[in-house]
């Protein structure tokens, strides 16, 4: 191993937290919770050769608070007829060292999601449903630009990923009042409890850190999925609650992005803080591909704080990133219907105030490599 990586590997562990390439589902805006394909940290991503990380990410949200555009409709709420999700799920993931600026990284993502409605079950009484099991799996590689030995303070990585549509993307349940003489039936869930959305998608994203000062480093980065495949054949039974969503009758498979970028200081050996900015959502018009289909586009702006421990090659992470700006734009098919209609349309979504990420990470190190003991005995003091 070079003489500073081990300096800044651990100046990784005290920056990161939880990657900005976590796009952590907002409510009804995204399909379901998507990461990158690269790894879930920036530490994961500084590994010498034959280094391996092993990881989990737990994430939980509530969503139930109902937006058009970027205007909240309060009064959802307060009449009790707010959609309300619970989502949970758990990324597993793995990370190889290639070379000391090349790595690879496989994620598992598993999730446990429920809706609570009245809208979909006759709109005369509220019911639950439910979905649950593995999501859709990524796989990548990312690369350092830089030198790490010759550029310690800063340096820009960036990432290519494949997502398999692993997930079950027609997860069904049963809804209530809605089947003959107001019988129950099996439907597909929502979209925004689905697993998986059905198709083979390609991320790009990008990664830096830059050292402002003693203990302080600005970081950054983000991630675009593409996702080609324009609907992918679920239906959403949204033509049954009226004639003009019969444009929405199936699933899109949109695409999805997250930017985000803040500071980190190092209180310690063992802790850190940080705080940062996210912007991520689900863009209204796909980068490729058509753009039939029910989808629910929107974004979030959120301010991102998180505290990190570190020990030896173990280290625990918690952000809690709120809410401070939310919009649902019209979508696609909101803007058909407005033009054969002549009348206003501008669908609602449901948005979470905040979330709760904690990841826990372990490194195997490459015991054939040799570190420098001056190196860490000079960061150890």
């Amino acid at each position: 191993m070079r003489a500073n990586q081990p300096l800044i590997l651990l100046f990784f562990i005290a920056i990161t937290f939880f990657n900005s390439n976590d796009i952590n589902a907002q409510g009804c805006v995204a399909i379901r919770h998507f990461s990158s394909c690269v790894g879930n940290t920036l530490e994961n991503n500084l590994l010498a050769p034959g280094d391996i990380q092993l990881g989990i990410n737990y994430r939980y949200f509530k969503s139930f608070r109902h937006f058009r555009g970027t205007e909240e409709e309060p009064d959802r709420v307060a009449n009790e007829t707010e959609v309300i999700n619970h989502s949970h799920s758990w990324d597993f993931f793995l990370t190889y060292g290639i070379t000391d600026r090349l790595y690879t990284s496989i994620t598992v993502p598993t999730v446990i999601n429920t809706r609570s409605s009245l809208y979909e079950h006759g709109r005369e009484e509220r019911n639950t449903t439910y979905s649950r099991g593995l999501a859709d799996i990524r796989v990548g590689v990312g690369y350092w630009l830089f030198d790490l030995e010759k550029n310690p303070n800063g340096n820009l990585a960036l990432g290519l990923g494949v997502k398999l549509p692993t997930g079950n993307y027609n997860a069904t349940d049963i809804f209530y009042n809605v089947g003959p003489e107001e019988s129950p039936q099996v439907r597909p869930v929502d979209q925004s409890i689905q697993p998986g959305d059905g198709g083979f998608g390609i991320t790009l994203d990008f990664q830096f850190y830059q050292k402002i000062a003693e203990k302080l480093f600005a970081y950054g980065g983000g991630f675009y999925l593409i996702n080609p495949r324009e609907v992918n054949g679920t239906r959403t039974f949204r033509e049954t609650l009226s004639p003009i969503l019969q444009n929405e009758a199936i699933m899109a498979v949109p695409d999805q992005f997250s930017v985000r970028g803040g500071a980190s200081y190092t209180l310690s050996n063992s802790f850190s803080t940080s705080l940062g900015a996210r912007y991520e959502g689900v863009p209204v018009k796909d980068l490729i591909g058509g753009n039939d289909g029910f989808r629910r586009p929107g974004n979030v702006v959120s301010i991102d704080p998180g505290i990190a421990f570190m020990k030896n090659n173990f280290s625990l992470n918690l952000n809690v990133p709120f809410a401070i700006h939310r919009d649902r734009p019209q979508s696609v098919t909101d803007k058909q219907t407005e033009a054969a209609t002549g009348n206003p349309r501008n669908g609602d979504a449901a948005f979470a105030d905040y979330l709760i990420n904690v990841g826990v990470t372990y490194r195997f190190a490459n015991k054939k490599v040799k570190i420098d003991r001056d190196l860490m005995n000079k960061f150890n003091n």
